[in-house]
């Protein structure tokens, strides 16, 4: 079934539009930004929402098994994690790509991720890792600015170059680390430069000590759908280096995947 359209989903209007539904979504969401337990004043205030409102979400929840109360204090199950399970073992994207991250960091002994773009975000999706722990924070699930990351800026990458200003102008560029590039014709001129390179490397712009290279992804057709990326803390790699050692690998995965994404 064809993605519908922004401007089609804004036509229906109210007539499909399930606002409880919205209400519910929103409380759910607020978990993943928080890494605490909330009260029910907490989600309601948050949510923007009456009390009355918040606890009939909460308790729907609770019963579906998707959070639980010791009384005071909401959490969420391991039940959510069925939720992720589907979708990545129904994302043809990370079924492709998994081989390609395990080989990639075995190959280099880093950290290999596959992530995509969702509005001004991207969001890891899969991972791979040799014996040494991950980097803090990268996990699946976890989100990031897209005008500060090498995957996004790869990612982005597939706009027009007016497109892209436009989806600058509407992105908070706000900074992440002393690092951290927000100038907005900078970024321009910087996502255009990656573009021809057919890669993006970012430096200490998203994670304090930490830089990173990516590549995009490209289905059958020529269409980015994703990006994949290779990292590791500065005092053990050089930007030239990642260049050297890592781009080509990259490149090589990419390119092995092309046909096989639909």
């Amino acid at each position: 079934m064809p993605k519908l359209k922004r401007s089609d989903l804004e036509a229906r209007g109210n007539t499909d539009f399930v606002e409880s539904l919205d209400r519910g979504l929103r409380v759910f969401e607020l978990f993943g930004a928080n890494r605490r337990p909330m009260t029910l004043s907490d989600l309601a205030n948050a949510a923007d929402l009456p009390r009355a409102t918040a606890r009939r979400i909460l308790f729907t929840l609770e019963r579906a098994g998707y959070v639980a109360c010791d009384g005071k204090l909401f959490t969420l199950t391991p039940r959510v994690l069925a939720l992720a399970a589907s979708y990545l073992s129904s994302n043809q994207v990370v079924a492709v790509l998994q081989p390609v991250l395990d080989r990639l960091s075995s190959d280099a002994q880093e950290i290999s991720s596959l992530a995509i773009l969702d509005g001004s975000d991207v969001i890891f999706i899969a991972r791979a890792s040799p014996a040494r722990v991950f980097s803090a924070g990268i996990d699946l699930g976890y989100r990031l600015p897209a005008f500060c990351t090498s995957v996004g800026r790869a990612m982005l990458g597939q706009f027009s170059n007016d497109d892209l200003a436009k989806a600058l102008d509407g992105m908070a560029l706000t900074a992440l680390t002393p690092f951290t590039v927000t100038d907005k014709d900078l970024l321009l001129a910087t996502i255009m430069t990656d573009r021809e390179k057919g890669y993006s490397l970012v430096d200490r712009e998203a994670e304090p000590g930490f830089r990173s290279i990516s590549v995009p992804v490209r289905r059958y057709d020529g269409t980015i759908v994703a990006a994949i990326n290779m990292g590791a803390h500065v005092d053990r790699i050089s930007t030239g280096e990642m260049i050297d050692r890592f781009l080509p690998l990259l490149h090589q995965g990419a390119d092995s995947v092309r046909s096989l994404l639909l």
